[in-house]
């Protein structure tokens, strides 16, 4: 019996990483990839977080479909939902290439991106114009030469929060120099402030979650689910950065 999935791997593996990442999203924008025709479920499946309904326990995270290029084919790939970005206010070109690596013992990557991104208009712009039966999120982010990165995130979720379901706060990464300052207690009360006022304001708050780095101390998480605890209206989930499960591997 003849494998698709199996023989698409391997026609990707023929060609860098970064580049099979690009066709494979090319592949699904042509209808080219093999759909389950919607979200997988059952009432053993079903759940839900932070108010949102889902049909079962798995989505895509952010890092694949980076500018909202394949809403409608992923939507029916078998996901409870779709998580696009990281964005940032300004379009960015990322980290020097190469920066994505492949580890095929492990089925898995390395990614060195650095928030490479067409900005938050252009993504926007998709998410205004694709509707998705499953919820969808943004990934928020900072520009790399920001004066004012946690101001980035707010401008982020101001201009998309419209056509988004959830947003995450991105300050795990450790490709963009610095970011992870934001992890400290006085930087994310700040950055957490500004996010709860920019959410308070919209016309439809929405869920913000928080993600962050897989390698703080016990009392760097204990200060941040303190935080994330006072902030409780904007905060109310708390997600800390799980490089397995977050994570899947399609190329």
């Amino acid at each position: 019996m003849i494998n698709l999935e199996d023989i698409g791997l391997k026609f990707l593996h023929y060609f860098d990483p970064e580049n099979a990442h690009g066709l494979s999203i090319q592949a699904l924008k042509l209808g080219l990839a093999p759909l389950h025709g919607g979200p997988v479920t059952s009432p053993r499946l079903t759940t839900s977080i932070g108010g949102i309904a889902l049909a079962n326990p798995v989505g895509l995270a952010a890092g694949y479909d980076k500018n909202a290029q394949a809403l409608s084919p992923l939507s029916k790939a078998g996901f409870s939902f779709l998580e696009v970005g990281a964005a940032t206010p300004l379009p960015q070109a990322g980290n020097p290439k190469p920066r994505l690596f492949r580890l095929l013992q492990d089925h898995a990557v390395i990614n060195r991106f650095g928030f490479n991104n067409q900005g938050i208009e252009a993504i926007a712009r998709r998410l205004a114009q694709t509707s998705t039966s499953i919820p969808r999120g943004l990934n928020l982010g900072a520009n790399k030469d920001s004066a004012d990165r946690a101001n980035d995130f707010g401008d982020v979720l101001n201009v998309a929060a419209p056509h988004i379901d959830f947003a995450t706060v991105n300050i795990s990464s450790p490709n963009t120099e610095k970011l992870r300052d934001l992890q400290g207690k006085a930087a994310l009360e700040d950055l957490l402030g500004r996010i709860k006022a920019t959410n308070a304001k919209l016309v439809r708050p929405i869920p913000i979650f928080l993600k962050i780095a897989p390698d703080l101390t016990d009392a760097e998480i204990q200060d941040i689910a303190d935080l994330a605890l006072a902030c409780r209206t904007v905060c109310d989930h708390l997600h800390q950065h799980d490089i397995g499960p977050r994570r899947a591997t399609l190329f």
